[in-house]
């Protein structure tokens, strides 16, 4: 079980971290990542870690703004976005994979967080 949290409003140009905290399972195992949706929109890739840190992807609307991160010892992965635009507004969710290279397979998904809303003003 997956729990999302640290969402808000903030103007442009701030910044919020997310948390999405897991329960049960062996967290230290899966792939995290991080999607987002805005209304109206297709659900869209943000950001992935392996299991052991070696390995990060983003979009490419977030590369060098946001950050993921994870803290297997307290099975809890991070997402620090900094910068952030008004078309960062979304409801943000986790994910966890088993495999890395399967993040963009919603199939292959073994647990979802119940998402948390991001809303950046101008």
């Amino acid at each position: 079980q997956l729990q999302a949290c640290g969402g808000g409003l903030v103007q442009a140009g701030g910044s919020l971290r997310l948390s999405c905290a897991a329960s049960g399972g062996t967290f230290s195992s899966y792939a995290m990542c991080w999607f987002r949706q805005a209304p109206g929109k297709e659900r869209e890739f943000v950001a992935a870690i392996s299991w052991n840190v070696a390995y990060t992807y983003y979009g490419d609307s977030m590369k060098g703004r946001f950050t993921i991160s994870r803290d297997n010892a307290k099975n809890t992965v991070y997402l620090q976005m900094n910068n952030l635009k008004p078309e960062d507004t979304a409801v943000y969710y986790c994910g966890a994979v088993v495999a890395l290279s399967d993040y963009t397979d919603y199939g292959k998904y073994v647990g979802w967080g119940q998402g948390t809303q991001v809303t950046v003003s101008s």
